[in-house]
């Protein structure tokens, strides 16, 4: 199967409000794919409705070669599924809530006693087996959800906003085992607004509006999407200052990056016309996955 996930302009209405529209996407076996677009944009809705748990308006696909209308339950037995509010059994220990998981799964006892400690292992969660969940952080919480879902062995993972609210380290360490598991060959799609994380997917997609905007590899991306000259500069009160460059006529666009300003020129040759409005020297840049995305969903804004 060259494909585990297929769509084919796959569309999702609620009344009047298109959520998601005319998507069509292919992701191969081991790949991470991330799906990055803001709040509202219809990434959460599309991850549903490949899981099985929402009904697509119009459109076609397919996920481990089971069709999305005619067989969903058949998917979600063959799929992993974590969002940023899995639930976790506060009053049971770790271990305990990989039994319980195990269960719903219907993994033989015989089999139990071999995976629960795999995950515990790969949670790094050790020596805590009998701990309770309530007394665990947020990043050793969502290490044990990861190991919860994945305790069935699913062939492929649909990770929806999976390190909200944890720190930067547990974030990297989270993602560390989302490579491991990628590198085994499970399929990974995963939703964030880290750009750190996206840029160690294999291939991203950009949703906004409910339109995939972009599709690529993180480098293609960032070579191809921006055309123009980005610069970077570092002016006082340099929030205050975007409407009025952006009003420059060899200014396409400006985005503020904490202290700094990205300004994207018409071309090189236009630096110095800035250095003199501005009165700093600028430097010339190569664009990020998130001037990247600010670029795409800017130019999806303006239509």
């Amino acid at each position: 199967m060259e494909y585990v996930v297929t769509t084919r302009e796959l569309t999702r209405v609620f009344g009047s409000f298109v959520a998601v529209n005319k998507i069509s996407m292919n992701i191969k076996q081991g790949e991470i794919y991330g799906f990055l677009g803001p709040n509202g944009s219809g990434k959460s809705t599309t991850i549903r409705m490949l899981c099985g748990i929402l009904e697509p308006t119009s459109g076609s696909g397919t996920v481990l070669g089971y069709d999305l209308a005619r067989e969903a339950e058949k998917i979600k037995r063959k799929i992993g599924y974590m969002s940023q509010k899995f639930s976790l059994y506060d009053d049971l220990t770790v271990y305990e809530n990989l039994d319980f998981y195990a269960g719903v799964y219907d993994i033989p006892r015989r089999e139990r006693k071999k995976r629960i400690p795999e995950m515990i292992e790969m949670a790094m969660l050790k020596g805590r087996e009998d701990e309770m969940v309530v007394n665990l952080s947020s990043g050793w919480k969502q290490r044990l959800a990861l190991g919860c879902t994945i305790i069935s062995r699913p062939s492929i993972l649909f990770l929806d906003e999976p390190t909200s609210g944890i720190s930067p380290t547990s974030r990297r360490q989270f993602f560390k085992i989302i490579q491991k598991m990628a590198g085994e060959g499970t399929t990974v799609m995963v939703t964030t607004h880290f750009m750190d994380e996206a840029e160690h997917c294999y291939r991203i997609a950009f949703i906004a509006e409910g339109n995939l905007i972009a599709d690529d590899t993180p480098e293609n991306l960032k070579n191809n999407v921006i055309q123009g000259c980005l610069v970077e500069i570092s002016l006082p009160d340099a929030l205050y200052k975007v409407d009025d460059l952006e009003k420059l006529p060899y200014v396409k666009e400006c985005s503020i990056h904490g202290p700094l300003l990205h300004v994207l020129l018409e071309s090189q040759n236009r630096i110095e016309e800035l250095d003199r409005y501005t009165g700093v020297k600028a430097k010339i840049i190569k664009p990020s996955l998130e001037d990247v995305f600010i670029f795409l969903a800017k130019q999806k804004k303006g239509g």
